[in-house]
């Protein structure tokens, strides 16, 4: 039976708790006090208590049994300037609707017919490459997985923007990581430097989305793309998604969509230099499985060991490294019970590298992968999607362009990480490589 005693953690501290250490590493307070205090640990931040759940039972307790209980946390919500209403931030029955709506523009036999178009914005993307040289991975595969998410949503050529796009990108991620970690929060509507500088960085990403809009309203074509079935989906009632709406989903989905897999190659290529032995045995999957030639759709159910190499790349670097809800309801958690207001952590990071379910946790081993190691561990020990009913709508066609990504590259080159580079993960919405990924580029023979 549920009771009211606070389940254990750090002993609180006046006002500002243990703020000042989430600000300077999350990723360690938050790993430290799950191990010390159990799966239900109390976390003070600034002055309100928040629940970190490191138990796979909790957390599929809180996304799936009890999801209607919840809403999202104020720190994401707090993004609309840039994700608007979008399936990112909205809930209740507006995002029903509009989940409802966006859905079958990631039917995954429409989402395969976008995997020829992966790989050859891949080949392109290569063609300057030379042997010997040293680029930033991070800001390659940013590029890349840009180039790829305008033209599958909005048959669009984004490529000249790239570099406002990224910049723009990096602003407002600052952004958001300062709000969500600062005691006071300031208003955006005050003309501080900072927030004109973010206001500046919202309406290029604005411009962008919009213009690519327009042009397709005007041409009144049906290019086959995402962006096509967004406009088409039609509710019950006949209606269909007003234009705020419907640059509030594109923006959701162009964002997040080449963020997160831009993420997961750069992270995926630094591991992968780390664990030659690993790199051997992918090269040697691709070289049998290909022979040479360009990756296509039909190749990936051979291709066990390049999914196996995503999988544990999006183990130790989840591109979502944290997951958060705010109760409108009463709700219980083993032997705790919660009132209204509560909100509860769940972080991925901390999961998938729990030594409770993950043998040599902090290992790069994709092989753990391929003896059905997914179906031994608890559902929601690993998570990188989320999960229940909000369970990440581009799942599908994250994973296949990662994949098509990996064999595609990995193919053609291996990347040795350059001497010094320092390689520090830098946790905001997403986990980005704070100084990028500089890596010497070799050319496979």
């Amino acid at each position: 039976m549920a009771t009211q005693t606070l389940p254990p953690g750090p002993r609180p501290r006046f006002l500002r708790g243990f703020l000042p250490e989430f600000r300077r590493d999350p990723l360690a307070l938050l790993t430290s006090v799950a191990h010390e205090y159990g799966p239900i640990a109390r976390l003070q931040l600034g002055p309100a208590d928040f629940f970190l759940l490191s138990d796979p039972d909790a957390i599929e307790d809180v996304l799936v049994t009890q999801n209607k209980r919840f809403h999202k946390t104020r720190a994401l919500t707090e993004n609309r300037r840039v994700l608007g209403n979008g399936l990112l931030t909205s809930d209740g029955e507006f995002w029903l609707r509009q989940r409802r709506l966006a859905q079958p523009a990631f039917h995954r036999g429409r989402i395969a017919g976008f995997g020829e178009t992966m790989v050859a914005y891949a080949l392109r993307h290569m063609d300057p490459w030379q042997n010997g040289e040293t680029r930033d991975l991070s800001r390659e595969m940013m590029r890349l997985t840009l180039a790829i998410a305008a033209k599958t949503l909005f048959s669009a050529d984004v490529e000249t923007d790239a570099d406002r796009v990224g910049d723009a990108l990096n602003i407002t991620l600052a952004h958001f990581q300062q709000r969500t970690s600062a005691m006071i929060r300031i208003p955006e509507s005050w003309p501080t430097p900072a927030n004109r500088r973010f206001e500046r960085a919202a309406r290029q990403l604005d411009e962008i989305i919009y213009r690519v809009i327009e042009q397709r309203r005007s041409s009144d074509e049906d290019a086959g793309d995402l962006l096509s079935m967004l406009m088409q989906a039609e509710d019950e009632d006949g209606s269909h998604m007003s234009p705020q709406q419907l640059r509030d989903e594109a923006m959701t989905i162009f964002l997040a969509g080449h963020e997160t897999t831009a993420n997961v190659m750069a992270w995926t290529w630094y591991l992968l230099s780390r664990y030659p032995a690993a790199e051997a045995l992918l090269h040697a999957e691709l070289d049998s499985v290909l022979s040479g030639r360009a990756p296509t759709v039909g190749d990936l159910p051979q291709l066990r060991y390049v999914d196996a190499v995503i999988t544990e790349s999006m183990r130790l670097f989840p591109p979502a490294w944290i997951v958060g809800r705010t109760a409108i309801a009463e709700f219980t958690l083993g032997e705790y019970s919660f009132p209204v207001g509560t909100t509860v952590l769940m972080s991925q990071w901390v999961m998938h590298r729990h030594p409770r379910y993950f043998a040599e946790p902090l290992a790069f081993r994709p092989e753990r992968w391929l003896d059905g190691l997914a179906k031994q561990i608890p559902a929601y020990a690993y998570f990188p999607f989320g999960g229940g009913p909000r369970v990440c709508i581009g799942k599908g066609f994250a994973q296949m362009e990662a994949a098509l990504l990996l064999a595609a590259i990995g193919q053609r080159f291996t990347f040795r990480l350059e001497p010094g580079h320092p390689v520090v993960p830098q946790p905001s919405i997403t986990l980005r490589p704070r100084h990028g990924v500089r890596m010497t580029l070799t050319q496979r023979v």
